[in-house]
């Protein structure tokens, strides 16, 4: 197969993943959409921060991002509290409520791969976890691509 082929087929198999996000997203509650999951994710795994990392680390602009943002706090997931280093500034925190909707979510989207892929064997679902880490990594920072 030429390169060429290889990177069309490639590109409809991506194109297609939008499906999978669907899919995944069904499992969450109605009261937590996927931005918000990603926002509650993203505290968890980082820890406080400002809103401009938050944005960074999604890969949009900060009005996105504040949207997802005020959504958590308006639940009582994510509080925003004074930056020590500088008054003006507000650090996002994942609060204890956060915390449990995060587990509410993680569950959820665990068991939905767990039924959806249990025909697949254990190294199957690692290398697809690898290759899947490994292609986000060759896109970096997407917002550096947008030209």
């Amino acid at each position: 197969m030429d390169s060429g082929n290889r990177y069309e087929n490639l590109a409809r198999q991506v194109s297609a993943i939008g499906a999978v996000k669907r899919g995944l997203a069904r499992t969450l509650p109605a009261e937590c959409p996927g931005g918000s999951a990603i926002v509650l994710a993203l505290l968890n795994h980082h820890g406080d921060m400002r809103m401009g990392r938050v944005s960074e680390l999604m890969a949009v602009d900060v009005s996105v991002s504040s949207r997802h943002v005020a959504h958590t706090v308006d639940r009582g997931w994510v509080e925003r509290l004074p930056d020590p280093a500088d008054r003006r500034s507000r650090i996002l925190h994942l609060t204890p409520a956060g915390e449990s909707m995060l587990a509410v979510l993680d569950r959820r989207l665990t068991d939905m791969l767990a039924r959806t892929l249990a025909e697949w064997s254990d190294d199957d679902v690692e290398l697809l976890t690898t290759l899947l880490a490994r292609l986000r990594d060759s896109f970096g920072d997407c917002r550096a691509h947008h030209a």
